[in-house]
């Protein structure tokens, strides 16, 4: 097996100068999913010799020569995931993950010699936003209630992150490379019958979470009213208080109009 892998290397590393141009198929996939990379060819004939390279250093991981399959990398980058057709030589890798993304370059020598790349994408899966209510809304004097929702994810990359109303477009933000967690502010009134919906995507799925704004938003219904309940507790106290000093007030009036009575009466008996 070690001289077949051998011969069948340093074969296409003598013929890749005189190969053309190849052809590149991009693949996009989830996480956990299963990918096939095919050859297109028909039938591995018994001179046929087949080639697949990952990565920038194109590394070997898997071939057919002389209708022998060989995996060249059965237990370091991609473990047992590896399969190969033995009858047309496309690669299927199996729960593939994250680390899997990249370049698989393929090379086929027959009576005449090609060669593909495929652009492979792994993408993780997405969770189901979370919405919550952030706190109610309302300008004095008016009817109208609003309510402020958070749209949330954790752990998320190369992904967009969008608000709807119906079929229209709200409000989004796009981010990649690293995992992040993300939050998007919308505000609604209380009375809208609109269908609300915050979305999460990539370019290959996507998850929604609808808003019920009567369930989520129901302690903002009457604003004017809420407004009222807490302006009487105060109004209560300034009465109370102001009662109180006329209260006092007329006491003490009443209390230097006695003392002034009595001390006329005593200083001043034969006045009458």
């Amino acid at each position: 097996m070690l001289k077949n892998k051998c011969c069948l290397i340093l074969l296409f590393i003598c013929v890749e100068g005189v190969i053309g141009a190849d052809t590149v198929v991009m693949k996009s996939v989830t996480e956990g999913d299963s990918v096939t990379l095919n050859t297109d060819v028909t039938e591995v004939q018994k001179n046929d010799q087949i080639l697949w390279m990952f990565g920038s250093q194109e590394t070997a991981i898997a071939g057919i020569y002389m209708q022998i399959i060989n995996m060249y990398d059965s237990n370091e980058t991609f473990g047992d995931r590896l399969r190969m057709d033995s009858q047309t030589g496309s690669l299927t890798i199996r729960n593939i993950r994250t680390e899997h993304s990249g370049v698989y370059k393929l090379t086929i020598i027959s009576k005449s010699t090609s060669y593909k790349r495929f652009n492979v994408t792994v993408y993780s899966p997405l969770p189901v936003p979370v919405i919550s209510r952030g706190f109610c809304l309302s300008s004095s004097g008016s009817s109208v209630s609003k309510c402020s929702l958070l749209c949330s994810v954790v752990n998320v990359s190369d992904v967009s992150f969008s608000w709807y109303k119906g079929n229209s477009l709200l409000s989004n933000i796009s981010v990649s490379d690293l995992s992040i967690s993300l939050s998007l502010p919308l505000e609604v009134e209380y009375q809208d019958n609109n269908i609300y919906s915050c979305v999460i995507n990539n370019p290959i799925s996507n998850q929604t979470k609808h808003v019920d704004i009567t369930q989520l938003c129901h302690s903002c219904a009457d604003p004017v009213q809420y407004s009222q309940s807490k302006g009487v507790i105060p109004s209560l106290i300034y009465a109370v208080v102001g009662m109180t000093a006329v209260a006092v007030l007329v006491y003490y009036v009443k209390s230097m109009h006695k003392d002034t009575s009595t001390y006329n009466k005593s200083t001043c008996p034969l006045a009458f």
